[in-house]
């Protein structure tokens, strides 16, 4: 006998005793050894201890009873499957015992072992075979009318294995269908409920005809004539606001006949019954918004007549008291004991209307205008609700009214026009505040609660807003910060609302309120509580910067009377050092803003105050905060000294940009800048040695972003602190320089190195002069013979040292000119190696860009010949050269090069390009008087043969008509209409290039005519309508406000160019084999693009049923449609996945069909890669849906993700997504 058993018998023999405690001890080793993984049972020892156990569940001590129902879960995993059934029969059986105590044991017994038997959808055989023993058994228990308490647990556990194990009982879902159907019939309540709770588990993975024979059932019964007893048509109502929730999307085909008889239901008087028809109509709603489109009116109706439904008390005579109250200034002493009324059941009614009500208001945007004309004054007269519950629920329906409200993102900002359902709320305001004057003193806490949400989002809605009123909100705001008997909650409640006030309001309109305002924050700064506390922090931080702002134009405020108390509270924090590290952070960025904003005031406690900050620079836990809080203070226009702390301060900022932490390296990159540039005067050599010493390791392309900032930081010194250039030119500058031949340097970064080459000229400081930098930018480049180190130089490297080259030239224009003919000389030259002459262009071009360059005459010669060379590259260089020396010297060269264009059709592509840098250049003044010659040139060229032409074409068109937008875009209008296809293809992509994700002038006059270029989607040429498709993209990407109105006619267009179309499709023969080209492929492309950009854009425009129907048939499409889809449908699942759910068992098919597809064994390379691609996508958009709770009651969904579990391969690939943290999140696919 191995010694598990050996253990294990003795434990079993101890069970045995007639000692209660030993029994109980027995017990609990044998859990303690059933827990563990690595015990296995031999047969022998499986068999007694299941005998053993089921027999202590019949034991007198309920302790032991107890521990053996724990046992029973270990103990599943653990034994065969014979042994489950074999426990599983035994409790079944003594579930039907007269023993009350055996009863009640055995169903806890059971529901322990459904909890732990496996999944159904993992293809266990034990999980079903256990199910169907007990499926039996209990659909017989429920047929005991006789002993209600054997049918309510057999219902408990009924539900509890349709909720976790629906999947393995299909074959009793008829069965358990006519059971529970019957039970809704019960004399008993409870009964009925458990019925209920258990059909809406059944619902989710039951077929669609047992579906419907539930939902007819139910009208059915409803439509009996005479009808049935109100308690039992509560039931049928409440069963079917239950299948509604469940199931969701199933009970939309019959709401036509369900909402009418539930609606009828409504005016039956009895108010439990209203309840229940209004929490139907709510789960409606909520779960099938597009069905109940045309009902929703009916429905608010029917809502908006119940919410002020309590016949049992007169609002009017409550008024009529309160006024007078207040004209004798008195409170009435009894005005907190409510009205009550116990067998009052209106509360309820009025409860599940409004909570209907806020169901609506959230799922349709689309009727906000309807809903402020309506709703909005409806829900405001109830404010004054009596019954508390009901009031807070008036409260978050309003709420949900104001984030519907909001704006959507990327709406054009650029419109004078206020929105109106904006301006309807302004005008709602004053009502609001004269509503909740009252209810911001009350000792009701849920009330106050409810009130500072609801103000908190009208500020965010609507900054500024509250302004007139602030002086309503005081009182209340104080009351809740000072009243002993509000819970800390309600303490942080006020404090983050008065946070958001403070942030949404010009500081002016708190000015006078100061002196009641401040004291009871600062109060809150010293509460025990160190959520309090930290949020009180936070506010005082605010305050501060209302009690002095800092900006120009900031209103004069004397701020010395309250100085000592803020900064006393404030201190006290700040030295404490056992607190917690969010009241420690939010204690030192308070003092920060302190110093910044009222440092000239402190006096004798400034300097004492700098050490605790440079004590907390020592910490590690607070060296980040503490080094934002001192370049707050370095930055302050009020000059504090710091010098007492620098020379301490310095070497440990400079230790900090070794550290490991990237947040801390750029935190102290920014604070270092804002120092030197304040306090550069004061740093010495030694001190700046240990920073300088530092900033090269930073110099990497792998982190552009720190390099940047370092850079920044380099400029400065340049500027303020003459001691580093020496310290700069030795340990810094070769570092600079490598960073410039990087190909990955662009942008920021890139601007900030020209700013420092600047700095670092105009010092004039030894061997940082002009030439010296120059030859160090384009020594290794301008060599007279080509080298192996100038080859692995990148291409990007050259414009990159072209426009640092400019920026030399530009702050010592008089050295400039000498190097100019020396660029000259090397392009002329036809011994000069092709990578030195491509940058002795770009270097042209990039000075003539910044420094006139018109004296120079044989440059334009020069240039075109250039564009002559048989090297491509150099063509481009001298392309580019040609534009910004336009760009510099507009009079000299535009009319040369308008006039090339025209003359030069061999070149014209490379002399298109170069126009398109002069129009790039955004020098609209200058521009301006050659804006005919250029658009006549343009328009001559829309219908150029070559489509890389039109191109350019066509950016150069858009980009010319944001110069005057009013005098062209109506020609670009009238093109459109008066052009050959290739001329409309032209215009519209020119329209694209006029859509920039930043508000400019043409928006406004886009907006109105947008529409007219938008109907090229119904162009009869296929060309047109994908250019329109990617116009369409590039509005909905970067301005989703110019197009949102129109979506309503331009999305029928859209969805009909996903189709496939067998006219565009043909077959090319390529000598022996057929091969098949698809020329609608590129328009659908780009209509399931725009698709995928909508959904981002304009979510709530969509109506998300149709447009799955089109994702549906693009997962069957070509290979990179099918790749677009997945995205899309992984996207879907995050941002709407009830929608999603209602359409999954039509896209569970197609997701099957591509990880099941097998590519022909001889079949290229490529071929297998793109299916093991494709099959990775889907797994991505698989893994993606099964994050959707309700996903996985889906029978078709839970095959297939047993069929995918049960494929080697299939889950090899699947884990793999799983354990990919980038697939976590869905990738966002920049396709604009």
């Amino acid at each position: 006998m191995s010694t598990v058993s050996y253990h294990i018998s003795n434990l079993l023999d101890k069970m045995t005793s007639t000692d209660k405690d030993f029994r109980f001890m027995a017990t609990n080793d044998l859990m303690v050894e059933l827990q563990k993984d690595s015990i296995k049972l031999d047969e022998d020892s499986e068999r007694k201890v299941v005998a053993m156990l089921l027999k202590l569940l019949e034991d007198k001590n309920g302790e032991v009873q107890n521990l053996a129902v724990k046992c029973l879960a270990p103990l599943v995993s653990k034994v065969k499957d014979y042994q489950v059934e074999t426990m599983v029969d035994t409790l079944c059986s003594n579930m039907l015992s007269d023993k009350e105590q055996l009863r009640d044991i055995s169903s806890m017994g059971l529901k322990t072992v459904i909890a732990e038997l496996p999944p159904s959808s993992s293809g266990l055989t034990l999980t079903a075979s256990v199910c169907k023993k007990i499926t039996s058994q209990l659909i017989g228990a429920m047929g005991k009318q006789e002993d209600v308490t054997i049918q309510l647990e057999a219902l408990d556990i009924l539900s509890d294995m349709l909720e976790r194990l629906s999947g393995a009982l299909v074959s009793f879902h008829p069965s358990l269908l006519s059971s529970l159907l019957g039970q809704l019939t019960s004399p008993r309540l409870a009964v009925r409920k458990r019925s209920i709770l258990a059909l809406g588990h059944l619902v989710p993975c039951c077929s669609p005809a047992l579906f419907t024979h539930l939902t007819e059932h139910l009208l059915a019964q409803l439509a009996q004539a005479p009808p049935p007893s109100t308690s039992t048509t509560r039931t049928y109502i409440q069963c079917l606001a239950t299948v509604s929730r469940q199931g969701g999307h199933r009970v939309g085909e019959h709401l036509e006949k369900v909402v009418p008889m539930v609606m009828r239901f409504c005016t039956v008087e009895d108010d439990e019954l209203r309840e229940s028809c209004f929490q139907a109509l709510e789960a409606f709603l909520h779960r099938c918004p597009k069905e109940m489109s045309p009902h929703v009116a009916k429905v608010m109706q029917l809502c908006l007549r119940y919410l002020s439904y309590d016949p049992n008390y007169n609002y009017d005579a409550e008024e009529d008291l309160e006024d007078s109250m207040e004209q004798d200034g008195e409170e009435d002493p009894e005005s907190d004991d409510e009205y009550s009324d116990d067998d009052d059941m209106s509360w309820k009614v009025r409860r599940s209307s409004v909570k209907c009500l806020e169901v609506l208001i959230s799922t349709r945007r689309d009727l906000l205008l309807d809903l402020y004309t309506t709703v909005c004054p409806a829900l405001l007269a109830r404010f004054r609700e009596r019954e508390e519950n009901v009031r807070v629920d008036i409260f978050t329906a309003f709420v949900a009214l104001l984030r519907q409200t909001r704006h959507p993102p990327g709406l054009v900002t650029s419109d004078p026009r206020e929105d109106p359902t904006l301006a309807m709320l302004r005008k709602q305001v004053p009502v609001v505040m004269k509503a909740l004057h009252r209810q911001l003193r009350e000792k009701s806490m849920k009330t106050r609660q409810g009130c500072f949400c609801l103000l908190t989002e009208l500020s965010t809605v609507l900054p500024g807003g509250l302004a007139e009123h602030i002086p309503t909100l005081i009182p209340g705001i104080i009351f809740s910060l000072t009243d002993k008997s509000t819970s800390s909650n309600m303490r942080m409640d006020a404090l983050a609302f008065l946070s958001v006030l403070l942030l949404s309001h010009p500081p002016e309109v708190f000015h006078p309120h100061m002196p009641l305002l401040l004291p009871p924050v600062v109060l809150c700064v010293d509460d025990p509580f160190y959520k309090i506390t930290s949020e009180a922090l936070l506010v005082t931080q605010q305050l501060v910067t209302v009690l002095r702002p800092l900006g120009p134009g900031a209103a004069a405020f004397d701020a010395k009377p309250y100085v000592k108390e803020v900064f006393s509270g404030t201190l006290r924090r700040l030295k404490a050092t056992d607190i917690d590290q969010e009241v420690k952070e939010r204690a030192i960025s308070c003092m920060g803003y302190i110093v910044c904003h009222l440092g000239d005031q402190l006096g004798a406690e400034l300097q004492p105050t700098l050490l605790i900050f440079l004590e907390r620079l020592k910490n590690e836990i607070t060296r980040l905060t503490a080094v934002k809080a001192l370049m707050l203070v370095a930055s302050s226009p009020l000059k504090v000294d710091l010098r007492p702390i620098l020379g301490e301060a310095m070497p440990i900022l400079a230790s900090f940009l070794r550290k490991n932490q990237r947040a801390l390296r750029l935190g102290t990159l920014s604070g270092l800048r804002v120092l030197v540039s304040g306090y550069g005067s004061c740093l010495t050599a030694p001190l700046l040695e240990p920073l300088l010493l530092e900033l090269p390791a930073l110099l990497e392309e792998s982190d552009m972003h720190v390099a940047q900032e370092c850079m920044t930081l380099l400029s400065s010194l340049a500027s303020s602190c003459p001691p580093a250039l020496p310290l700069i030119a030795a340990s810094v500058l070769p570092g600079v320089v490598r960073l410039v031949h990087s190909p990955l340097l662009q942008g920021g970064a890139l601007a900030a190195i020209q700013d420092l080459l600047r700095a670092l000229v105009l010092s004039k400081a030894s061997g940082l002069g002009y030439t010296p930098l120059l030859q160090l930018l384009t020594g290794p480049l301008l060599t007279p013979h080509r080298t192996p180190e100038t080859d692995l130089i990148h291409r990007q490297s050259y414009y990159s040292v072209a426009k640092c080259v400019a920026a030399l030239s530009a702050a010592c224009p008089k050295e400039a000119q000498s190097m100019v003919s020396s660029l000259i000389r090397q392009v002329k030259d036809p011994q000069a190696p092709e990578p030195a002459r491509m940058l002795s262009l770009l270097c042209l071009g990039e000075v003539g860009r910044c420094v006139s360059l018109g004296g120079h005459k044989e440059l334009q010669g020069v240039l075109m010949e250039a564009l002559s060379s048989p090297s491509e590259e150099v063509k481009w260089a001298a392309s580019s050269a040609l534009g910004n020396v336009c760009v510099g010297s507009l009079e000299d060269y535009l009319p040369f090069l308008l006039q090339e264009i025209s003359s030069q059709p061999r070149r014209q592509y490379l002399l298109l390009h170069a126009l398109k840098e002069v129009i790039s250049a955004g020098a609209t003044a200058s521009l301006t008087s050659h804006v005919e010659a250029i658009w006549t040139l343009l328009a001559k060229n829309c219908e150029c043969p070559e489509e890389g032409t039109r191109n350019v074409v066509a950016e150069c068109l858009g980009k010319l008509t944001m110069v005057s937008p009013a005098q062209l875009l109506p020609r670009l209008k009238k093109q459109l209409a008066a052009g050959s296809p290739l001329a409309r293809s032209t215009v519209v992509s020119a329209v694209k290039f006029t859509i920039v994700d930043q508000p400019v002038p043409i928006d406004t006059l886009l907006r109105d005519c947008i529409g007219d270029f938008l109907k090229t989607l119904q162009d009869k040429d296929i060309n047109v309508r994908r250019v329109a498709l990617v116009m369409f993209n590039s509005a909905a990407h970067n301005k989703p406000g110019l197009i949102r109105e129109l979506l309503g006619s331009v999305l029928p267009h859209l969805y009909s160019e996903t189709q496939i179309r067998k006219d565009l499709i043909r077959e090319v023969e390529m000598g022996p084999f057929k091969h098949t080209v698809d020329d609608g492929l590129d328009v659908r492309k780009a209509a399931f693009e725009c698709m995928y950009t909508l959904l981002d854009s304009c979510l709530d425009r969509l109506d998300l049923l149709i447009f799955l129907d089109h994702v549906e048939e693009g997962l069957k499409d070509h290979y990179d449609i099918r790749m677009l889809t997945f995205l899309m449908l992984a996207r879907m699942s995050s941002l709407c996945p009830d929608a999603v759910v209602q359409r999954l068992d039509r896209l569970v098919e197609p997701l099957k069909a591509t990880c099941t597809t097998k590519v022909k064994a001889g079949s290229v390379k490529q071929e297998f890669e793109k299916q093991e691609e494709l099959r990775r996508s889907a797994m991505r958009a698989v893994a993606a849906l099964l994050t959707i709770p309700e996903v996985e009651k889906s029978p078709a969904m839970a095959d297939f993700a047993n069929q995918i579990r049960s494929n080697a391969e299939m889950a090899s690939i699947f884990d793999s997504i799983l354990g990919d943290p980038s697939s976590s999140a869905v990738e966002n696919m920049d396709i604009s």
